[in-house]
């Protein structure tokens, strides 16, 4: 990549150049500083800016899910930094529900302008590629809200990696706007979507995906959330014709059906012929999809996640998961009881433009049990604390092992029949009698 920059720009990246160590030093006690999310985490800056600890209070750390070790989220950090989650991640967690780290209930497609209006950061610290011949460097592996985060923070610090894809679309920053790099040569942190946990769930997963599977038409345009059941739903779909692709991320999951003809994006009535995405979650082998690929445009999430933009794909076929689902069709996603679990994402972006979508299909497909089978995620109502991620009027399809219900249009009385026959076996006697109980029957 070096060789195929001009001497200008050669001189101008190298005078950019500082360890690590020396880079964070820009950052002060009470400054805000945003994290570059998911697999572009910058791990390297992250770890140093760490290691500052005892010279740093009130620091506050501003990040989407973040694929890697966040040890300033560990116990002892709090006084020095504070991580504020726009969506928490496994690795936050505990921070955030034992009262050490903070939850910000967002839209995906706001967090954008929440940045550059009310939330603006000091400091940014990105991960990119290396500047190519012009001196545009790529967000790589996700632009979605760290786009927005570069055009207010006061300084930006880049972690300029050669393992890192450049990626086509508005995923680009000029060295200018750099005002230092730390150049490493390390391999992404990845983040694979099934692991060996949850191998015993694989049967029930491939009965959603082939019942989510009967929604999805030829010619559909796709969005996946996060979790086993996309790739159970995509595995499900090797004999649909001219399949699309706008979602705010994707996985490895889509690749064998690009390789396949599956997935060509050309009956895409909003940018034809292009993947369109934010960022991926996934392993090495989407990096090098995502790679230079003409085929694969990024765009931040104030485009990819707005509802309007969305519902300009004929089909848009949103495909999304839940905790649980009450018996008059309200969905909660993001908590469990009191406990903050994940955040919206781009769940109700998608929900809500599916739905304005020509052909349109809102899709909530989940497990119908949990904990090895002994609680059921159909309930009579949401456990006392939990958020009501998707409203009674957002929710059209919900799918579990056990068959579909379209909700949309039904009443509380239509609705309950069928969300009980989509729980499982065991559950469905004292759900009926709940609903007895409470006139829904």
């Amino acid at each position: 990549m070096l060789l195929e920059q001009t001497v200008e720009i050669k001189e101008q990246y190298r005078r950019k150049f500082v360890t690590a160590e020396e880079a964070v030093q820009i950052i002060k006690s009470g400054d805000r500083v945003y994290m570059h999310p998911g697999c572009a985490f910058p791990q390297v800056l992250a770890d140093a800016m760490a290691a500052r600890k005892n010279e740093l209070y009130d620091v506050e750390v501003c990040h989407l899910l973040g694929i890697g070790d966040v040890a300033y989220t560990a116990p002892g950090m709090e006084k020095h930094f504070r991580h504020n989650a726009f969506f928490i991640g496994g690795n936050a967690r505990s921070a955030v529900q034992e009262g050490r780290a903070d939850f910000t209930p967002i839209f995906l497609s706001e967090v954008p302008w929440f940045l550059k209006n009310l939330h603006k950061p000091d400091v940014a610290l990105i991960q990119v590629s290396p500047p190519d011949k012009r001196g545009f460097c790529s967000f790589g592996v996700g632009v979605e809200t760290t786009k927005a985060a570069t055009e207010v923070a006061k300084y930006i610090i880049a972690q300029v990696n050669h393992q890192m894809p450049r990626v086509y679309g508005d995923c680009f920053i000029h060295l200018d706007k750099i005002d230092f790099c730390v150049e490493v040569d390390v391999p992404l942190n990845e983040a694979p979507m099934v692991d060996s946990k949850k191998q015993a769930d694989m049967d029930i997963f491939a009965k959603i995906g082939e019942n989510v599977a009967t929604l999805v038409e030829d010619e559909a345009c796709l969005q996946m959330g996060i979790g086993s059941i996309p790739d159970a739903v995509l595995a499900c779909l090797k004999d649909r014709k001219h399949l699309g692709i706008h979602s705010e991320m994707f996985s490895d999951g889509i690749i064998p059906l690009v390789e396949s003809g599956v997935i060509t994006c050309e009956k895409k009535t909003l940018l034809k012929n292009k993947i369109v995405s934010s960022f991926v979650l996934g392993t090495k082998k989407v990096f090098d999809f995502i790679d230079n690929n003409p085929e694969v445009e990024f765009r931040p999430t104030e485009f990819v996640n707005d509802p309007f933009t969305i519902a300009r794909n004929k089909k848009m076929t949103a495909i999304n998961s839940a905790l649980s689902v009450d018996l008059t069709g309200q969905v909660c996603s993001d908590s469990i009881g009191f406990n903050f679990y994940s955040g919206f994402g781009g769940q109700v972006d998608f929900l809500r433009g599916a739905a304005k979508s020509e052909g349109g299909k809102p899709i909530i497909a989940l497990p119908s049990t949990a904990k090895n089978g002994t609680i059921s995620r159909l309930v009579p109502h949401l456990e006392l604390g939990a958020g009501v991620t998707d409203s009674r009027g957002d929710v059209h399809f919900v799918v579990t092992e056990y068959g579909v219900a379209d909700l949309h249009g039904k009443t509380i009385r239509q609705r309950t029949k069928m969300l009980i026959q989509l729980a499982h076996p065991k559950f469905r006697e004292e759900l009926e009698k709940f609903a007895k109980e409470h006139k829904y029957l």
